[in-house]
């Protein structure tokens, strides 16, 4: 580290730090870790990103695929996100995702990083018929702070804050954050890192929403969201398929950082 600014960064997970939502596959995506990035950047312009993260990846591929190269490039900062599409399996096991998220944080942090990762919120909040999913996800937040504070993880934790399932914060999948919502994130563990500049205005909510759907229209925007969305990503599941099928890492190797100043 020099002064308050890290020199290696490297970001393990699934589609959210690969950056979903956020840009596209032609010009490219962004994302949280993206915008972390340069926010670190900023303060130390020598500093050098990898992202290993690759879409639908559950958190024990996570870890078999992405942890050993994240070791070798001995970051000096690593962030690990995942389990979030374990939560969407019809077969869950919080305690073994969590012990796949917890082997990689005392992994990282032994070999000398400083480690940050995220809650999850309340996926009802966003996609109504998700409804049945949200004790999973008590279950595996509950679980992602005991093992962060057995190794001195820092946690950004968005779970508490009703501001980041506004649904202006999310891509129209629901399931991945939009620009916005990946600014937010990149703020949640920019605070809990204490980086410079970085305060709790993440927490705080939107403005009223004036074109916010009630009552029939929201339920007709349930249902529309259900054909587009969650219809395929079943069909996928039965097909035994993945949307990361054949993916690389869009940046797994360590590379300077180029600060964007679109304010977006």
């Amino acid at each position: 580290m020099a002064g308050s600014g890290y020199l290696r960064y490297v970001a393990l997970g699934d589609s959210q730090t690969e950056g979903l939502g956020d840009g596209d596959e032609v010009l490219g995506l962004r994302g949280w870790a993206d915008r972390l990035a340069e926010q670190i950047a900023r303060d130390s312009p020598d500093l050098l990103y990898a992202n290993l993260a690759i879409r639908g990846r559950l958190a024990g591929q996570v870890r078999a695929e992405q942890l050993a190269p994240a070791l070798e490039l001995r970051p000096d900062l690593a962030t690990v996100v995942a389990g979030l599409n374990d939560v969407l399996r019809p077969r869950f096991d919080a305690d073994e995702v969590a012990g796949h998220l917890e082997a990689m944080f005392a992994a990282l942090t032994a070999q000398g990083a400083r480690v940050a990762t995220v809650t999850f919120p309340d996926l009802a909040r966003i996609a109504p018929l998700a409804r049945p999913l949200a004790p999973r996800v008590l279950a595996l937040n509950h679980r992602i702070r005991e093992a962060a504070a057995r190794h001195d993880v820092m946690v950004a934790d968005s779970a508490p804050h009703p501001a980041v399932t506004d649904p202006r914060l999310w891509s129209a999948d629901r399931l991945h954050a939009g620009p916005h919502g990946h600014a937010r994130i990149a703020a949640a563990v920019a605070h809990a890192l204490a980086l410079p500049g970085s305060d709790d205005s993440w927490t705080r909510p939107l403005p009223p929403d004036p074109a916010a759907r009630t009552g029939l229209s929201a339920v007709a925007a349930e249902l529309r969201w259900a054909g587009a969305f969650l219809g395929p990503w079943l069909v996928r599941r039965v097909r035994g398929r993945s949307s990361g099928d054949g993916r690389e890492a869009k940046r797994p190797a360590l590379l300077p950082v180029t600060v964007l100043t679109d304010g977006t």
